[in-house]
């Protein structure tokens, strides 16, 4: 199945926010949007999802599988929302039910979806806490969110997003609020998962290092424009675009910045 996006504008109380974005995720292809803050990426996907916030309108065309989602009524899009299309969400904290344990919040989407009962839901929310290499799946499907940590709780919100396996899935900054050695975890899950399904990705993120790991081709967004799109493997050596070799310069700092000092007598601590 084939994501295609072509001359999407999204505006709200009057303000463009994305403006004649345009882009295609063919099936199994790995698409990262890239772009500093307010350039328009989640908008993007949250259109592609029908979950723009209130007031938003969406303009241009959206097709999936040459389906037609803009205009499509909001019932058809609840049908593909987690069927079709996974969505991880930046902030799983956020994003998680924090009253109803992570194994009912995993097996929710296969409920709705398949019609299937408690028993088989809860071999479902096992297996994809399993799938997502969580510790213990038979029991942490019994707790809650805040009884889990954050690296955790993003695995969690992975499992729920595929829990109906989707055939694209579409990731919003899901290792902004992880630590880098738990942010790198994610990304190899992330990595491999979508791998070894087959499924399309679409990621989206501020920083190309993060991209290069997960995505084959960037589109790099600045005012809700797209400035620039290619391989990653471009886009790291060779951008074009002032905006693309700013954040080439931001990744190349995280990269090479120098680790934290350690306490000892170097650093001035005490014993």
């Amino acid at each position: 199945m084939t994501l295609e996006v072509e001359g999407l504008v999204v505006r709200i109380d009057g303000r463009t926010l994305v403006d004649g974005v345009s882009f295609a995720v063919p099936d199994g292809a790995r698409l990262g949007l890239i772009g500093e803050s307010g350039s328009g990426k989640s908008l993007t996907a949250l259109a592609v999802l029908g979950l723009l916030p209130d007031g938003a309108t969406a303009h241009g065309s959206i097709r999936w599988n040459g389906r037609e989602l803009i205009g499509l009524p909001d019932r058809e899009l609840a049908r593909l929302r987690g069927d079709e299309i996974g969505m991880v969400f930046q902030e799983p904290q956020t994003a998680l039910n924090p009253i109803r344990t992570v194994g009912r919040q995993i097996a929710e989407s296969v409920r709705i979806h398949h019609d299937v009962g408690r028993a088989e839901a809860r071999r479902v929310a096992v297996s994809e806490a399993r799938r997502v290499r969580l510790p213990d799946p038979e029991s942490l499907v019994r707790r809650y969110p805040h009884q889990l940590s954050g690296g955790q709780r993003q695995r969690v919100a992975i499992a729920m997003a595929l829990a109906c396996e989707p055939r694209l899935l579409i990731a919003d900054e899901p290792t902004t609020a992880l630590d880098v050695t738990i942010q790198a975890e994610i990304l190899e899950l992330l990595r491999g998962l979508v791998s070894d399904a087959g499924m399309s990705l679409v990621f989206i993120t501020h920083d190309l290092a993060v991209l290069s790991q997960v995505a084959t081709h960037g589109v790099v967004l600045e005012h809700g424009r797209v400035v620039e799109d290619g391989p990653v493997s471009r886009l790291l050596t060779a951008p074009a675009h002032p905006v693309t070799q700013g954040l080439l310069r931001d990744a190349t700092a995280t990269l090479w910045s120098p680790p934290a000092p350690t306490a000892g007598p170097e650093s001035g601590a005490t014993t």
